[in-house]
């Protein structure tokens, strides 16, 4: 690592030491994962484009590996209420206990139009999950605006166990965000969007394999994301994590930890983990962490 150095918070090694990793539904994936720990939690994102089901293929799968497995649901791909029912028969016969809670984007495949709607289902269905997440927008949503994403929020939190923000690379304005919904009373604990060490050629791979509609409305909603990883040699959240960490030990934020979204670019997400932990713990009583975003 180099760079300009900047002081490593001590909670950093509790943010790294056992992050969420998100991965994609895409062929070969598994084969990604030989890189991780055991017992790792990853999370399979749900696309307009391949459906819930593809989503349950690979979550089925690497729970079959020994990873702790959340599969994203989005309500609006859930076509009706027997879907559901499957949806969750398929969940308890893979001893899935996880899920993730979306809204999605398009027009509805069924009865469900928003997280919340699913979530109401879910908990009257007889066997609810035992740990729900739902997503959260630290910044502006480009559909929707600050008061309607807080009352859904709002809505939604009595039926979920945690919450995850969408990725936001400024600390100081998750920070924010977090205090001032904890003052408006919601209590989740929350696991932190960030992107993981990823390089642009592979990001523009996966982009393709997804296919045009997916990336495109990606694109609309996370131009800011992808004009950053696109910098010439990729990207790595040391400064982003560093900064998060400051706040870790803050009982009234309530920061779980970290969901880090690799873009399926696990071996470089993964090393880049090890090489933070390794200075960490060489540098613990004071150390230096690099400051800014580039990888070579």
């Amino acid at each position: 690592m180099t760079g300009d150095a900047a002081w490593m918070p001590r909670s950093l090694g509790q943010l790294l030491e056992r992050p969420r990793f998100e991965v994609i539904p895409l062929r070969g994936v598994e084969e990604h994962t030989a890189v991780l720990p055991p017992g790792t939690t990853l999370t399979v994102t749900c696309s307009p484009r391949k459906g819930v089901d593809a989503t349950l293929d690979v979550a089925e799968r690497l729970a079959a590996r020994g990873f702790r497995v959340l599969p994203h649901v989005s309500a609006r791909l859930v076509r009706s209420g027997e879907h559901l029912a499957e949806i969750m028969e398929r969940l308890q016969e893979a001893a899935i206990r996880d899920v993730f809670v979306v809204g999605g984007d398009g027009a509805p495949s069924g009865p469900f139009h928003s997280a919340f709607e699913l979530l109401t289902a879910m908990a009257g269905s007889g066997r609810p999950m035992p740990t729900v997440g739902v997503g959260a927008y630290p910044e502006r949503h480009p559909f929707l605006d600050e008061q309607v994403l807080f009352e859904a929020l709002r809505a939604k939190q009595d039926l979920a166990s945690f919450m995850v923000t969408q990725i936001c690379f400024d600390a100081a304005t998750i920070v924010r965000w977090l205090a001032a919904i904890r003052r408006r009373g919601i209590h989740l604990p929350v696991h932190i969007g960030v992107p993981g060490a990823v390089k642009r050629r592979n990001l523009l791979e996966i982009s393709l394999r997804v296919g045009v509609g997916d990336s495109v409305r990606y694109l609309t909603k996370h131009g800011s994301i992808v004009t950053r990883l696109m910098r010439r040699g990729g990207y790595r959240p040391d400064a982003l994590v560093a900064g998060l960490a400051t706040f870790v030990g803050d009982p009234s934020l309530r920061i779980a930890g970290l969901h880090v979204n690799t873009f399926n670019q696990l071996e470089g997400t993964e090393r880049w983990r090890r090489q933070v932990l390794t200075v960490y713990g060489r540098n613990r009583a004071a150390g230096p962490l690099v400051e800014g975003g580039q990888a070579g």
